[in-house]
């Protein structure tokens, strides 16, 4: 007999949980103090209950593999809720245990309904109902945050954590198998492929997880002559490939945007298809639309498109492949001319001269390792980045655009540091950074993590000072006056720079390769300079 906090600990272990992230309370005091006992694993504590969460998140988006957090009842549950809503629209894999209230305190301080709070964030949600069945509710937090692609809460209540229980580790299982198209579907979208002229081929994070997916979407691609594209957490899969147009969406460089307007059909390979990546069904209408995915919910909430096939994207793209070579019709889209035509992929998103920012990124994507891993927090300012920083593969690049909220990027930059040995570079608006870096820059430097941490300083909250911009009005409510971010990044442990131009941004770069402590660079510029396209992702 063993308590309940020992086993459950113990079964983390057992089946391969080497990383917790978390931020002790009393509700979970005694899970986390089992664990760290455990040799050959590791928990992180975060400052903030948010760092926690996004932490697991950025584990779970760098890895594909469970993130697993813990927080404590009430004001420890209801400080991730920002953050949960985001691991839940970028669907992160994560489990996150919480202990509850005694229940037989009734005017208990921190006593809230936990599960009211999780449940409106688009979190699932799982009780354990007895001290004897927790193993079996961990294990369904487990396989649901894998089935439902979600964070699920797991509550514990408050006296179960000393209950004696005779339950051992057991390992979990999990339901892997490869899901194959319907025959009915793949002939209306082999037939929706064989009438375009123009098809053009997007593969978004569900195609760049699936195996074997990359070699078979290009054998379609080279059998239809399409062009290929990504969604932004698709970015980078096919890099290097003659006809790779970059980015799909409202991020969309003009040459992308030319080959789209050309398309008569489009094909998207694992894609959520949300407004951003249509620009707001723009860059769809008036097209075919065919979606392969493996939320069958993802195609049932899109009313513009022709074709929806549930199934893994490699299948689907073999088999889709194998019915066109069926019909063997001669491919009649771009041809390889389109080469030509995305050539230019990076020029800026209007006719005029490259913005300064844009020097900026170009700069950093030359003089960081290009083995990398890449995060951003939300703003204005990176959304230049994503055209620009490139990543080896849509794995190194993790999302943190799901809810639009500020500061949330640090702790997943700690999370994906941990995840993978390769240097992080995390670029923050200077708003964003003192709503929620600051306090997990620390938790970096306490940890020793290889993260580099970009401060895009335009002394404003850069969205609402274009806002009012673009209305002439005056907006010096939204500019602020910080400390210095490179002193603050010494006084906590880290090494700071600053750069004012690109030149002494190339030289702050190159010395941080050989810091081994987590570094930032503040790096100046106006807010009247930043092109308003940039903010176009809210």
């Amino acid at each position: 007999m063993n308590y309940l906090h020992q086993v459950m600990a113990e079964t983390l272990v057992a089946n391969g949980v080497d990383s917790i992230f978390g931020l002790a309370g009393d509700g979970n005091l005694f899970l986390v103090d089992t664990y760290t006992r455990i040799p050959g694993v590791r928990y992180y504590a975060a400052v903030h209950e948010a760092g926690v969460v996004m932490a697991a998140c950025g584990y779970a988006q760098r890895t594909g593999r469970l993130g697993v957090a813990t927080v404590t009842r009430g004001p420890g549950l209801t400080n991730t809720l920002t953050a949960l809503v985001e691991a839940a629209r970028v669907r992160a894999p994560m489990i996150m245990i919480v202990g509850d209230s005694p229940a037989d305190d009734y005017e208990h301080v921190q006593d809230v309904d936990q599960a009211a709070f999780v449940l409106p964030t688009g979190a699932g949600f799982e009780q354990v109902r007895r001290p004897d069945t927790a193993l079996r509710d961990l294990a369904i937090a487990v396989r649901r945050a894998f089935a439902e692609q979600r964070p699920i809460v797991l509550n514990v209540p408050h006296a179960f954590w000393w209950e004696l229980t005779s339950e051992t580790a057991t390992p979990w299982q999990y339901d892997t198998q490869v899901v194959a198209p319907d025959a009915d579907a793949l002939d209306r979208a082999a037939g929706a492929l064989l009438s375009a002229r123009k098809p053009l081929i997007v593969a978004g994070r569900g195609a760049a997880s699936s195996p074997g997916a990359y070699e078979a979407i290009l054998e379609l691609s080279k059998r239809l002559h399409a062009p290929l594209g990504t969604t932004l957490r698709g970015m980078d899969l096919f890099a290097g490939h003659p006809w790779n147009i970059g980015i799909f969406g409202n991020l969309a460089s003009l040459a992308a945007q030319d080959v789209i307007a050309r398309a008569d059909c489009v094909v998207f390979f694992g894609a959520g298809l949300n407004q951003r990546t249509t620009d707001s069904t723009r860059l769809t209408t008036g097209k075919a639309v065919i979606s392969v995915d493996l939320d069958r919910s993802v195609i049932s909430r899109r009313p513009f498109v022709d074709v929806g096939v549930v199934g893994d994207a490699a299948a689907t793209a073999t088999a889709l492949l194998e019915l066109l070579e069926q019909a063997d019709l001669a491919p009649t889209g771009f041809g390889p001319s389109i080469a030509a035509v995305v050539a230019d992929k990076n020029r800026p998103l209007t006719p005029n001269k490259p913005a300064y920012i844009d020097d900026v990124f170009d700069t950093i994507d030359a003089h960081f390792p290009a083995d990398r891993t890449v995060v951003y927090d939300t703003g204005r300012s990176v959304f230049t980045a994503v055209r620009r920083v490139h990543v080896p593969h849509p794995s190194a690049y993790v999302h943190t655009f799901g809810y639009g909220a500020i500061g949330l990027g640090m702790g997943a930059a700690v999370g994906a540091a941990v995840a993978d040995p390769r240097p992080v570079l995390f670029a923050v608006g200077d708003g964003g950074f003192m709503n929620g870096g600051l306090v997990e820059f620390n938790t970096a430097v306490r940890y020793g993590l290889d993260i580099t941490v970009l401060v895009l300083n335009d002394g404003s909250y850069g969205a609402e000072y274009a806002q009012f911009a673009v209305r002439d009005m005056d907006p010096s409510t939204s500019l602020f006056t910080w400390p210095s971010f490179a002193d603050l990044a010494d006084a906590l442990g880290g090494r700071g720079f600053t750069a004012t131009n690109p030149a002494e941004l190339e030289i702050a770069l190159k010395l941080t390769q050989d810091i081994t402590t987590p570094t930032l660079i503040d790096i100046k510029l106006d807010p009247a300079d930043v092109p308003r396209e940039a903010s176009a992702v809210h």
